[in-house]
């Protein structure tokens, strides 16, 4: 089952979005009980109708056909053309080498997720709504947005998927935070970049800043699953194929 709602996050904008929540199908007349991963880029998640540039993950489809029992709730990212969305998914202000000075409002979409909407999708749907069964996950900014939530909220969130994640935004703060903060030992993420992202020299760049912060996450108490796709890219359509991976390793053991 697919739900829709139009909403605004109010710490950050007035905005209208859409909110998409992919619920499994009820089998017979008991009330299961469900996992949930919160993804950033909701409007690329399920359809390619609905995608920003004609190609989705195709996640409702392989949810469905696969009777995958995970509720998955889509974030609709900011539509505005003064680079928003830059600004919600990055914790730390920095300097984009093409749009300038970013303010970075992460820390507030984040807390907006655990302290409004998680509330809200465990009141409405049958949802598990201890630490073990939240997850949170995206790509490129979300994938930051998402590695960051795990480390800085380890106590709601306990695993992430973090697709081709920008862990170039300010590394150092993005290093300096795996260093100090606590992580229970449940604690998994999944990782990966494309081969083909890490050509030129912004390519080797955020190449080293990736490896940077898993640097510091081996030494932590953090299950790790990191790839590097061959011929992968910077797309919906490399992401896409990486679907039955990470959520094999948010599920894992469940």
């Amino acid at each position: 089952m697919i739900d829709r709602l139009e909403i605004t996050i109010e710490p950050l904008s007035d905005e209208l979005r859409n909110l998409t929540v992919y619920v499994p199908d009820k089998e017979g007349k008991r009330r299961k009980r469900y996992p949930v991963l919160y993804m950033m880029d909701g409007q690329n998640i399920f359809f390619d109708d609905e995608a920003t540039y004609g190609k989705s993950w195709g996640m409702f489809d392989y949810l469905s056909e696969h009777h995958i029992p995970l509720i998955v709730v889509g974030i609709d990212s900011s539509r505005n053309p003064d680079n928003t969305r830059l600004c919600e998914y990055s914790p730390y202000s920095y300097n984009d080498f093409k749009f300038g000075k970013v303010k970075g409002k992460g820390k507030e979409m984040v807390e907006w997720i655990i302290d409004e909407l998680k509330p809200y999708i465990d009141k409405k749907y049958p949802t598990k709504k201890d630490r073990h069964n939240t997850m949170i996950g995206g790509s490129s900014m979300g994938g930051l947005i998402s590695y960051y939530a795990l480390l800085k909220h380890n106590d709601v969130f306990s695993k992430a998927a973090c697709l081709s994640p920008s862990l170039w935004v300010n590394n150092k703060k993005l290093v300096a935070l795996a260093k100090k903060v606590k992580i229970d030992p449940d604690t998994a993420m999944y990782l990966d970049y494309g081969s083909e992202e890490t050509k030129g020299s912004f390519g080797k760049m955020a190449n080293s800043c990736f490896w940077n912060c898993i640097d510091i996450l081996k030494t932590k108490p953090v299950s790790l699953n990191i790839r590097v796709i061959q011929g992968g890219t910077h797309t919906e359509a490399s992401w896409e194929k990486q679907v039955p991976i990470f959520l094999n390793v948010l599920l894992k053991g469940d």
